[in-house]
């Protein structure tokens, strides 16, 4: 029998933020300014790379986790040691601010989940430290709100395989069945989530559809805003009670 539910994991990208396109190569050349001005074609090569490592993490279907930002830089020459590094990186995270900015509903909608007693957590396939996204959720008044995150730069593996979202239950301590995941990517996400024995709900933000077009995917449920989570979870806890006979709170 499927168990209480007891806490919900999100994605980031394009679920707690929401999805738009990116300029990659207009991106890094906020670091090639301060790292190497005169190099024209660094940015493309640092966009090059980081391209190769997200392919890697798509055909792999997660297996090959999805690297980290030392990575890039090891692949194009950067001196990591450099005082110049350390300043274009943060240049480079900084110009980030105005696309990671968190969806509207995220606080209320963790806050409403929170009050009911949920755990919240966070899975995302994503190069960047730690540090740099604790400094979002901060900036974003989500911090306090966050039970635990597991990031696949932290891991060997990424989304959509298993061992990426057995590590996030872990760190809530809880089982498949007590958990929902939301993302707004039919594989990585939904069918990733699902295959671990989770409940995963999908949010159509962005226009990444399924990068396995012979597996169909259905998720437990499709959201319209971030927002609606909280009344699918509500339902779902509201069933359970009545299938146990009891009258939900």
């Amino acid at each position: 029998m499927t168990r209480q539910i007891r806490g919900v994991i999100f994605d980031w990208g394009g679920t707690l933020t929401p999805w738009h396109d990116i300029d990659l190569v207009a991106q890094w050349q906020h670091y090639v300014d301060v790292y190497a001005p005169l190099d024209e074609s660094m940015a493309e090569r640092l966009m090059a790379a980081e391209i190769a490592q997200w392919r890697d993490q798509q055909v792999t279907n997660g297996a090959a986790g999805t690297g980290t930002l030392d990575h890039i830089w090891a692949s194009v020459g950067v001196d990591v040691s450099s005082t110049r590094h350390r300043a274009a990186m943060a240049a480079y995270l900084s110009a980030w601010d105005p696309h990671t900015l968190a969806d509207p509903e995220a606080k209320s909608t963790l806050q409403a989940l929170a009050d009911r007693g949920l755990l919240i957590g966070v899975l995302s396939n994503t190069m960047w430290p730690r540090s740099h996204h604790e400094q979002v959720f901060k900036r974003d008044d989500l911090h306090q709100l966050i039970d635990a995150a597991v990031y696949s730069s932290e891991i060997p593996v990424a989304k959509p395989h298993l061992d990426a979202f057995t590590a996030v239950l872990s760190a809530l301590d809880l089982t498949p069945e007590e958990a929902v995941f939301v993302g707004d990517r039919p594989w990585d996400d939904v069918y990733g989530a699902q295959q671990v024995g989770m409940r995963a709900a999908l949010i159509p933000h962005s226009r990444l559809g399924n990068q396995a077009v012979d597996i169909a995917v259905e998720p437990d449920a499709v959201l319209g805003s971030l927002g609606e989570i909280v009344g699918v979870v509500d339902r779902w806890m509201s069933e359970y009670d009545a299938a146990r006979g009891e009258v939900s709170t």
